[in-house]
């Protein structure tokens, strides 16, 4: 994978951010960083500009999360479970994303995009749910835009040292995630507090 990346560059990055949004197991936070890492020229290969690295994966991210929405529309989850396994899809990844999706509505697939574990599969539940395409695509992006950015503006402060940061973010990742979920949400708890403060009483 990183030798694709190192010497197809910008093609190489909207493939892999495609696949992996498409449920094919492959790490963005890997893809993305060395992209960063390729912008800052720290790494041997093209050295593509930076904002054309976040457009790419963001890209690809969309393209796949379309596919994945195909299938959960038209494969329906029947489907789904009886084939999953032949792309390495889990049942319980399926399901997971389905009750993720089935109590969030369709701002899952905004939310879901900041966690991981959850952003990958969440297309299909959304497909299965026939989720208006428009609606979908601007989620999507929206939800997709910042995870890309941040992982490649990290890759391209570290430069070099970009596949130590990669590791050490694992675990982290996840705590960064959360924080962020629950940011947002206290945000929203505030503004619906003020609107329904703001509203006339009946």
């Amino acid at each position: 994978m990183q030798q694709l990346i190192l010497s197809y560059g910008l093609i190489a990055i909207f493939v892999l951010m495609a696949a992996e949004s498409a449920c094919i197991p492959i790490p963005s936070e890997v893809t993305m960083m060395l992209g960063g890492a390729l912008a800052a020229g720290a790494v041997a290969g093209p050295h593509p500009n930076l904002v054309a690295v976040v457009v790419a994966g963001t890209l690809g991210n969309v393209a796949g999360s379309y596919v994945a929405w195909l299938v959960g529309r038209y494969g329906g989850r029947p489907a789904l479970h009886r084939w999953g396994r032949y792309i390495l899809l889990r049942p319980e990844e399926i399901d997971r994303a389905q009750d993720w999706f089935v109590r969030r509505g369709a701002m899952s697939v905004f939310w879901a995009r900041l966690l991981p574990g959850i952003r990958t599969f969440i297309s299909l539940p959304a497909g299965i749910a026939a989720m208006p395409p428009l609606r979908f695509g601007l989620y999507t992006v929206a939800g997709c835009l910042p995870w890309t950015a941040a992982l490649a503006v990290a890759g391209y402060a570290v430069g070099a040292n970009w596949h130590s940061l990669e590791q050490s973010l694992r675990g982290p990742t996840y705590v960064v995630a959360g924080v962020a979920v629950l940011a947002i949400a206290i945000a929203g708890f505030i503004v619906l507090r003020r609107r329904r403060a703001a509203a006339p009483a009946e």
